[in-house]
């Protein structure tokens, strides 16, 4: 049986930040040339990974896309698409809008632009409207979706953890109409009454 090798390179990262203790760690990767990719680059590379976690909340959470409505395997394939179509224009827009205000795109929040562009396309969306005047409205789009940019918080803690606490209603197990939900929902609150009773 012939064995196959694989060339990788460890690269050593020392994170020293504010208030907080020196740190190593090291990440290895198959990038092997290292005037290519320096150690600080792919260190920012490593940083900057959460970022993926927020954008898989922005398709899923904030476009909608946590609850799917199709039933048919091929209407889900194409509903994902077009949220994946949605959220790439999107993204589009807000590159230009960082763009257009000189700010690095990271710290243009997709949930303001999202609400901006929703409140403006009406105006947007109107037949009569010189070439002009449609320019103006998309540059007052894009001061809206910039003015109130993201601060950048290097070094801070996101535990995966829910911060709210769920509601103490029943889940919707059978169809509406053949569901009956008892008159106390608080088991604590029945508990006491039924202690108090015997």
């Amino acid at each position: 049986m012939k064995r196959s090798s694989l060339f990788l390179r460890q690269v050593k990262i020392t994170i020293n930040q504010p208030g907080f203790r020196s740190k190593v760690i090291y990440l290895v990767t198959t990038l092997l040339d290292a005037e290519k990719y320096p150690a600080k680059d792919l260190a920012d590379v490593y940083f900057r990974r959460w970022d993926v976690e927020l954008f898989f909340r922005d398709i899923k959470t904030t476009l909608g896309m946590d609850i799917l409505r199709c039933k048919s395997p091929e209407m889900i394939r194409k509903e994902m698409v077009m949220y994946f179509i949605a959220y790439n224009c999107m993204r589009r827009i807000m590159y230009e809008a960082a763009e257009e205000a000189g700010l690095p795109v990271r710290q243009i929040s997709f949930k303001t632009s999202l609400q901006a562009l929703r409140s403006w396309e009406p105006n947007l969306n109107q037949a009569r409207m010189s070439r002009k005047e449609r320019f103006g409205l998309i540059f007052m789009l894009y001061e809206s979706m910039t003015q109130r940019p993201l601060r950048q918080r290097p070094g801070r803690s996101e535990p995966r953890a829910v911060k709210r606490r769920r509601k103490n209603y029943h889940l919707l197990t059978k169809p509406r109409h053949e569901m009956i939900v008892p008159a106390h929902r608080n088991r604590h609150w029945l508990n006491k009454r039924k202690s108090c009773l015997s």
